[in-house]
């Protein structure tokens, strides 16, 4: 039996079709191997710090764990004077909101919105933050001023 093929239709080889399908692979791929730039930021964001510690009566030790070690750190007679410098983030759940908007806008826009997206994430990237903490003899937080 033969099969009768209309006069518009061409025979395309198994290898060209595969060729294309390859091209066509390494394309999509490629877009989803290089996007999703703006999610990863936004997750990856530095954490909110608690800056009531920055407060009287704290323990020096209580801002050391929150904030890392000081920037600058001097005495003067029996009271120590600190300089705390460091990025104000973002909470976990606006970080993770932020990464799911930049995702469901990556589906909808086909990828496109990392255009947008990454730069903004770029811009919030937190606030740059310093505090000079005076402390007492036995470090406790007598006084703080915000350098910024």
């Amino acid at each position: 039996m033969q099969i009768n093929r209309p006069a518009n239709c061409r025979s395309i080889s198994v290898t060209a079709l595969a060729g294309g399908c390859t091209i066509a692979l390494i394309a999509v791929l490629t877009v989803f191997g290089l996007s999703g730039c703006a999610v990863t930021m936004a997750i990856e964001q530095p954490d909110k710090k608690d800056v009531s510690l920055f407060a009287p009566g704290t323990h020096r030790k209580q801002l050391i764990a929150e904030f890392g070690m000081p920037k600058t750190s001097k005495l003067v007679g029996l009271q120590r004077i600190d300089v705390f410098t460091f990025i104000q983030g973002y909470s976990r759940a606006a970080r993770a909101g932020r990464a799911l908007a930049h995702g469901a806008a990556d589906v909808a826009t086909g990828m496109l919105w990392e255009v947008a997206g990454t730069p903004a994430e770029v811009v919030m990237s937190g606030e740059k933050l310093s505090y000079e903490v005076l402390y007492d003899a036995h470090d406790r937080v007598i006084r703080v001023g915000q350098i910024n």
